[in-house]
């Protein structure tokens, strides 16, 4: 018997791009029980054009309408919360699939023992031939990249284990989503957006699950704001990206290995910080955020340390 698979997207004035993104939905290749679109209060024609295809797609097709932009965090938890399969991607409307990616992507979970996440090879939408991600790396620094980015696609042709997989078109085993939800939420709805998946995947590690990248599996991602469109930004998504960083370094580190990488962590928050109060102090604001949540995110860290003695 085949595994259950939703699909769960989050729109936010995505009409030039759910089309594309639910045509491959439909096209592909393993069965998908449901699909379900959180949509966070559209100005755009996002909705007419979903329900332009609602008749094709019949019942599996579920929207929740929210009244504000709640976030990308909050509205994946959102659809988590009203499906029960086996398996979820998680996908960001800017992204369209080849037919095999969630067949592949399902092998791989169901293959490779302790894997809880999958991800395929994205590549930019603009240009097929250069990689968008495929999965997501930590350096020494606590900076989290996307592997492979802006390289040529061919350069990564190898399947194998990564440290996280890209929120833009990631699979997570229910059982894994479980085990490490943190007050009966997967992704930290206090970040909003960015760096959320990366959040996740830290987690993940910590409390001893693995992330696996898929090189057949192809998706190909538009991505929203491009390299060196930071500033057009608004800044409370810069704040956002900014502070979410040191969220997750609060809630998900080893003390001591934090220490011990200090040589490393230093040099790179002196830089970047000394940038921002010279070029972009506004960003700093962020760390108002950071101490009205910080009793929030000291239960996180100690509720996500119970769970790790407990293995």
């Amino acid at each position: 018997m085949n595994k259950r698979v939703s699909v769960h997207i989050v729109t936010f004035n995505s009409g030039e791009d759910i089309i594309p993104c639910l045509k491959a939905v439909q096209a592909q290749t393993y069965p998908i029980e449901e699909i379900v679109i959180v949509d966070n209060h559209s100005t755009d024609d996002t909705l007419e054009r979903i329900l332009c295809l609602q008749n094709t797609i019949g019942e599996k097709l579920k929207i929740i309408i929210n009244q504000e932009n709640l976030g990308f965090a909050p509205g994946h938890n959102q659809a988590i919360g009203v499906t029960d399969s086996d398996y979820i991607l998680v996908l960001n409307p800017d992204v369209t699939l080849d037919p095999s990616y969630v067949e592949l992507l399902i092998n791989s979970l169901e293959t490779h023992l302790g894997v809880g996440s999958a991800t395929g090879k994205l590549l930019l939408k603009s240009n097929p031939e250069i990689v968008d991600s495929t999965g997501l790396i930590m350096n020494k620094a606590y900076r989290a990249f996307d592997r492979g980015a802006g390289e040529p696609s061919s350069k990564w042709n190898q399947s194998g284990e990564v440290f996280g997989v890209s929120g833009a078109a990631a699979m997570y085993s229910r059982k894994m989503i479980q085990d490490i939800s943190i007050n009966e939420e997967f992704f930290d709805g206090d970040f909003f957006a960015y760096k959320e998946d990366v959040d996740v995947a830290w987690r993940a590690q910590v409390l001893g699950w693995k992330s696996y990248f898929h090189a057949e599996a192809i998706g190909y991602h538009a991505r929203g704001w491009k390299k060196g469109t930071r500033q057009r930004q608004p800044l409370f998504i810069r704040r956002y990206s900014y502070i979410n960083r040191y969220k997750m370094i609060y809630k998900n580190s080893d003390r001591f290995r934090l220490l011990l990488d200090l040589a490393l962590v230093l040099p790179y928050e002196i830089a970047s910080n000394g940038y921002f109060l010279l070029r972009e102090v506004r960003i700093l604001g962020a760390w108002k955020l950071f101490i009205k949540q910080y009793s929030d995110l000291k239960s996180k860290r100690k509720a996500i340390n119970e769970k790790q003695s407990m293995r």
